[in-house]
């Protein structure tokens, strides 16, 4: 595929006039509809608006590429428009765009079209090539520039690849690892502005990109050890294990476009910071990550790794209960029957991985590998409950969920603290820090601090527990309303996940009032697919075709408790769409709790209903509650005009 087959000439205009960015923007919009690979142009023109929210497209020097991945797109396409007088388009250096490039990409598992668009993002940093563009008369010479150089491009790339193969290359100079959160343009733009200065400049660079294809131009092993430095320009979290005892400058993906003589004179100068850990950091955006953002980034490391123990280990469990519903009341129900017994063995042992799991992967997120083992041996302390009193005969006091969190924090940071100590040693010992030194010493202390606090979590706990075993039927409804509530406030967000966090370390605790909560919340995040695929199937003249098509899929991803299913609709129009849903999920939490509803399973959705307690009211409390939401949303919203 080459560019020109994306890049059609109706949706090329040259000399064009536009008053505002947003007018460029509907403009190119209009030339990209004209191909014929957009299904719905207001979903599209919305999309691109929405990226270019987050940060602008210009990249200086005149150029603007907008872009947006999305469903309203059913194959990719390029559109083009030169712009004499030029268009303030927030461009980074000030100046106004007189050259852009709108992207279209289909939200499809197929990414070739990507490679071409990279190509293309790499040559708009050739001045010549750019000039050529902007001076050209017609259409098809326009083309024409595009693809001899598109041409030239590709036989530089295999002559360069020709000779690595070879190892007529070396190795570089200065390594590189671009990366931006859609991997579309920006990546791509920033590699060839850091290799080409390099050249300028007499050295050799190799940049890997994180892009939507995948890591290309990966960093070898020998390249990194030989290499003087590396240069981070990511808006995107990078794992960084690799570059110990490197210098490593992390910056934003603009800079690299923008600004790639500096960077590469930091690394050249040696002003870079040494990578001495092994930690993964977030590159810089410009300002510094606020306390809460960090707090919250390693939280949900741990709790991203720890749901898939918890729901494969909680609905197995569930699933031993439902074989042994003969057995209710006994000491050993769930394990009553063999197989029953087979499903509740081996629930127990994924569920058993819970608080180490947690605790492991966010001290992981604070200080990498080194962190893991201390954090998750500071959860299985957690989960077992040791204490100083134990070790003289005393009972074992478990600090639960709230100890694991607290050995996760403590466990990350007392790594790095460790790493920090430890900087000071003879560069001898350096390959025994992170197998030896840091193990050792980090799960020592992370074993004197839980030992230590075990019993105040304990306590914390059983307080927790009493509350919500003494709570009265009024005081559950209320809470099954809040927590299903917050399902839907950024569906699969901070608000979305405190809830789902909360539901689970409440169901761990093992007692009725937990499974109630669970139920809340589960209920509560099937409520938002389901209310748009109601509105879209009842409500059809609210909705464009594709929202229709695309809204049969929520039926399927409502009852499996995906509430992410809703996440496109409440981007496109969050002021109706997010208080509809939430309205929907805080009734369907509150029916739920109040008709006693109660799920020993963590996941599952409506597909475990028959293991919930009172299930046809849980049916119920979930067909009231996407009911309420849809009403609402579809009475708010205003009819769809193509």
């Amino acid at each position: 595929m080459r560019i020109t087959d994306l890049l059609k000439p109706e949706g090329i205009k040259l000399g064009g006039k536009a008053n505002s960015k947003l007018d460029a923007i509907n403009q190119m919009v209009d030339l990209m509809a004209k191909e014929g690979n957009v299904v719905d142009k207001e979903k599209y023109r919305k999309a691109v608006l929405a990226r270019e929210e987050e940060s602008t497209t210009g990249v200086g020097d005149g150029i603007a590429i907008p872009h947006a991945k999305t469903d309203a797109v059913s194959a990719p396409g390029l559109a083009a428009m030169t712009v004499p007088a030029g268009v303030d388009y927030d461009e980074p250096d000030g100046d106004p765009a007189n050259l852009i490039f709108l992207i279209a990409a289909p939200n499809t598992k197929e990414n070739v079209h990507l490679e071409v668009l990279s190509r293309l993002s790499t040559l708009l940093m050739d001045d010549d090539f750019t000039s050529a563009l902007r001076n050209a008369k017609t259409v098809e010479e326009f083309r024409a520039i595009v693809d001899k150089a598109e041409g030239d491009k590709v036989a530089a790339e295999e002559a360069k690849e020709a000779a690595s193969a070879s190892g007529a290359s070396g190795y570089p100079d200065i390594l590189a690892i671009t990366a931006c959160p859609t991997g579309i343009a920006h990546t791509y733009m920033a590699a060839e502005a850091l290799e080409k200065k390099a050249k300028e400049l007499g050295y050799t660079l190799k940049a890997e990109t994180q892009g939507s294809v995948g890591a290309k131009n990966v960093l070898t092993a020998d390249e990194i050890a030989h290499a003087k430095g590396i240069i981070i320009a990511a808006d995107k979290n990078i794992e960084l294990s690799r570059f110990g005892g490197k210098q490593v400058y992390s910056t934003s993906v603009s800079a690299g476009i923008n600004d790639p003589e500096k960077l590469i004179k930091i690394i050249l100068n040696n002003e870079a910071p040494i990578q001495t850990g092994t930690a993964a950091v977030a590159a810089a955006s410009g300002e510094k990550e606020s306390v809460g953002h960090v707090i919250y980034k390693n939280l949900m490391n741990g709790v991203s790794h720890m749901l898939p123990f918890v729901v494969g280990g909680g609905i197995l469990i569930a699933i031993a209960f439902l074989l042994d519903g003969s057995a209710a009341g006994a000491s050993d129900f769930g394990s009553h029957t063999p197989l029953a017994h087979f499903f509740k063995a081996t629930g127990d042992a994924a569920f058993g991985f819970m608080l180490p799991i947690l605790a492991g992967y966010i001290a992981m997120s604070i200080a990498d590998r080194p962190g893991l083992a201390v954090g998750f041996v500071g959860g299985s302390l957690a989960n077992a409950g040791y204490n100083w009193g134990w070790l003289s005969g005393g009972a074992a006091v478990g600090g639960g969920f709230l100890g694991a969190l607290f050995a996760g924090f403590i466990g990350g940071y007392l790594t790095l603290y460790l790493e920090k100590a430890c900087e000071k040693l003879p560069d001898s010992l350096e390959g025994i820090k992170p197998v030896l030194l840091y193990p050792l010493l980090g799960i020592l202390g992370i074993g004197l601090v839980m030992f230590t606090i075990n019993p105040i979590f304990a306590g914390i706990n059983t307080a927790m527990t009493n509350v919500l075993n003494n709570m009265g039927t009024s005081n559950l409804v209320l809470l099954g309303a809040i927590v299903g509530g917050m399902m839907s406030i950024d569906m699969g967000g901070p608000f979305n996940k405190a809830a789902y966090v909360f539901g689970t370390a409440m169901l761990a605790e093992g007692t009725e009032a937990g499974k109630v909560i669970m139920a809340s919340v589960m209920v509560g995040g099937m409520v938002p697919p389901i209310v748009i695929a109601l509105s879209t199937t009842i409500f059809k003249n609210k909705w464009s075709e594709a929202d229709r098509k695309s809204g049969i899929v929520n039926y399927i991803m409502g009852l499996s408790f995906i509430s992410e299913g809703a996440i496109p609709y409440a981007a496109a129009d969050p002021v109706r769409v997010i208080p509809s849903c939430i309205i929907g999920s805080a009734v369907a939490g509150a029916l739920s709790a109040m008709f006693g509803c109660a799920s020993p399973a963590p996941h599952g959705g409506f597909w475990v209903i028959a293991i919930i307690s009172n299930p046809v009211m849980y049916a119920v409390a979930l067909i009231v509650g996407s009911v309420v939401g849809c009403l609402i949303l579809s009475f708010w919203k205003k009819p769809y005009e193509a």
